[in-house]
């Protein structure tokens, strides 16, 4: 997983004017939990941005007076009107505890069944994953390329070294189908070819009335007179 740096200053004072304050100063509140104590400090606003508007995640060495922890970007809040990052919540990562995060779900290869025709639809982009610090990856690497037509994967199928996924086993992931338009049309088509072949059977029970009624016509016929 990738690294960034990020320089804090343990906050001073408390309270939302004080919140206020920094924020007009370029400065966005922070709350560091996990450790022995929970730190309340403060952090650039657009250094910040860097980390809060990207989909990957990233481990986060907070630089304060000089010591340095490790940790993951937890919670973020947000101005409703502006979306600028308000407050953030840090949680401290220790080497040796496994820690969650949300990280970004990659599909790698062609499936066979988008060859054939069908779509693959993702349904999630990001997967919460449990591990420890040392082995989470960057983002999770899906192959898809086996997926069939008519295939559905779901959690309780997605196997990374080292993680566990935390979602729902029965989740859906993705799934590859027909494309609506193309089953519909060939729902059509089939109902269409069906057709004539019910109608052909029409002609032939007609046809052997007229063979019935010349039968009839012959035996309707006077004995000829001698």
């Amino acid at each position: 997983m990738k690294k960034v740096s990020l320089s804090a200053i343990p906050r001073t004072g408390a309270g939302s004017s004080n919140s206020n304050s920094l924020r007009r100063q370029g400065r966005v509140p922070c709350v560091l939990y996990g450790g022995d104590k929970t730190t309340h400090f403060h952090v650039e606003a657009k250094a910040l941005g860097k980390v809060v508007f990207t989909p990957e995640t990233y481990r986060i060495e907070l630089d304060m007076d000089g010591t340095k922890t490790m940790a993951l970007l937890h919670e973020t809040q947000f101005h409703p009107v502006t979306d600028a990052p308000i407050h953030v919540d840090f949680v401290e990562m220790h080497d040796t505890k496994e820690a969650t995060v949300a990280l970004s779900l990659k599909l790698n290869g062609q499936p066979v069944g988008v060859r054939k025709g069908g779509v693959l639809s993702q349904k999630f982009r990001k997967l919460r994953v449990k591990g420890l610090p040392g082995v989470l990856p960057e983002h999770l690497d899906l192959d898809v390329s086996e997926v069939e037509l008519g295939d559905s994967l779901r959690v309780s199928d997605l196997k990374f070294p080292g993680l566990s996924v935390v979602e729902r086993p029965t989740d859906v992931v993705l799934t590859l189908k027909m494309p609506k338009k193309v089953e519909e049309a060939a729902v059509v088509a089939t109902a269409t070819t069906a057709a004539p072949a019910a109608g052909a059977a029409a002609p032939a029970a007609g046809a052997a009335a007229p063979a019935a009624d010349a039968k009839k016509g012959e035996a309707a016929k006077p004995a000829a007179k001698k």
